[in-house]
């Protein structure tokens, strides 16, 4: 197959734009892949994978547009008590943030159509590269483990919107896991089932990861970590863990990242989001964003037209110390008498609203480690040593705090808030620990100020459009409350 025919960006359309019939978790490129059309080398899948990245540059994944965009960056924190809509915002979010969405919303529809695009891109990347296993060992590792990791992690964000009880063992339905590039159709699977999808394809990557041609991310410049090496590979997986309540082996992942990723300098943390060269220190996988490529965190902040779409709120400001925590002095600042989210201002001096987007930190596996240990009878110390551990890091003069039972549980779900403000998580830890939302800083703007735990609005709807389109998902086969 000659490289011109390989899309790079990847530009693949919707198979429904060609016929309506089909699903929408059946992409076509913009080529044709039949049989006797495939990659002719190691260096036409690499290029492949490039254009698999580059996806989640996505307006609907972390990226920003003008209309509802961001579904695993801000929005998470948008759907939240972490921020609180004002005056200034354009009112694009309002269904979301407001809990008040259908099987019909286009933004929902936009998020799953981003991520099975990306998902049909790393299957293109890996049809047929078994053939090519013995041309360069090495390279082939390389290649495919990151495209197993990369499938893996997507499912595992749809599963987080889409999915309603995310145990291990879960009977209720998951998401269509899409193993191969064609246009078949796919039924919904158990949560059970979409989790087992996702842990082989992570501990196949984390194999073949581990004996490569070259180094994936450079060693001394964490700020350019923008490929899934076998450390990013242990991260990920240490979430997935989490979520499915396997504390022992969220445990074990985790501290296999620590061992091997310090948390950054009290000096140096501000650099971290400036995109500043730190050395080999928390960073583990970011997605970048240059110029033309969008600005991830405008939703929020606009720092070009400085509008503040969504402000901290009250309550999250309050819950830092304001003389001593780095975090509160690297996330917030006051312009023109409001307080805005300046943690995404721009690279170095620069104030346009341009970084790239950290998908995970160090720091998240110490409180992952901490909460794990708080579910596991016995490890009290264990728990608090993290917690501890994080906040001295953030904190001048931190005195360490003596917690037992609820009251350290409550500490790390908090430190969390604190930690990874607007970072994508805090919709998910809410949902996941089956908290009730309470917005004791609603504002004028927001119409619906509390969700309880077990509402149908933790979940998303599959959208309409795959429902018509995907002759193996039926009505019945929908979210709870949404028929």
């Amino acid at each position: 197959m000659k490289l011109k025919y390989i899309v790079l960006g990847l530009t693949v359309a919707l198979a429904s734009m060609f016929a309506g019939c089909d699903s929408v978790i059946d992409i076509e490129p913009e080529f044709v892949l039949d049989g006797s059309q495939r990659f002719n080398s190691l260096d036409d899948y690499e290029f492949s994978l490039t254009g698999t990245y580059a996806q989640f540059r996505s307006s609907a994944y972390y990226g920003n547009a003008s209309g509802p965009a961001g579904a695993f960056s801000t929005l998470p924190d948008m759907m939240s008590d972490n921020l609180t809509e004002t005056g200034e915002s354009l009112a694009n979010f309002n269904q979301l943030v407001n809990f008040d969405y259908a099987a019909d919303n286009d933004a929902i529809e936009g998020l799953w159509t981003a991520a099975y695009r990306i998902i049909a891109q790393a299957n293109i990347t890996l049809r047929g590269i078994d053939e090519f296993a013995t041309e360069n060992p090495g390279q082939y590792n390389r290649i495919k483990g990151q495209a197993l990791a990369i499938r893996a992690y997507v499912h595992f964000d749809l599963l987080r919107y889409f999915g309603d009880d995310l145990a291990l063992n879960s009977t209720t339905l998951g998401v269509p896991y899409k193993t191969e590039f064609n246009l078949d159709n796919i039924a919904r699977p158990t949560v059970a089932e979409t989790w087992e999808g996702i842990f082989t394809d992570l501990n196949e990557a984390k194999t073949l990861l581990s004996d490569t041609d070259e180094t994936i991310n450079s060693s001394s410049n964490f700020s350019l970590r923008a490929n899934i090496d076998p450390i990013t590979v242990e991260a990920i997986l240490a979430r997935a863990y989490l979520y499915s309540g396997q504390n022992q082996q969220a445990i074990a992942a985790a501290t296999i990242v620590i061992n091997q990723v310090p948390l950054v300098s009290r000096a140096n943390f501000p650099a971290i989001w400036r995109d500043e060269n730190i050395g080999s220190a928390e960073l583990i996988w970011s997605v970048p964003f240059n110029s033309g490529e969008g600005t991830p965190a405008a939703n929020v902040y606009f720092a070009s037209g400085n509008r503040s779409s969504f402000r901290p709120s009250t309550e999250v400001l309050g819950e830092y110390d304001q003389a001593n925590d780095i975090r509160y002095s690297t996330y917030f600042r006051i312009n023109n008498n409001r307080t805005i989210v300046s943690k995404f201002i721009g690279k170095g001096s620069l104030s346009d609203g341009i970084v790239n987007w950290k998908v995970i930190r160090v720091s998240e596996m110490y409180l992952i480690r901490a909460e794990a240990y708080t579910n596991i009878s016995g490890n009290t110390a264990n728990a608090l040593r993290d917690l501890n551990t994080l906040r001295s890091a953030r904190i001048t003069g931190y005195v360490p705090a003596v917690l037992a039972g609820q009251a350290l549980v409550d500490a790390i779900a908090l430190e969390r808030r604190k930690e990874l403000f607007v970072e994508g998580h805090r919709f998910f830890d809410v949902k996941r620990t089956t908290r009730n939302l309470v917005r004791s800083d609603c504002g004028t703007n927001f119409t619906t100020c509390s969700l309880t735990a077990g509402n149908r609005a933790w979940a998303w709807p599959i959208p309409i459009g795959e429902i018509i389109a995907n002759d193996l998902i039926s009505d019945a086969d929908q979210n709870p409350g949404y028929n």
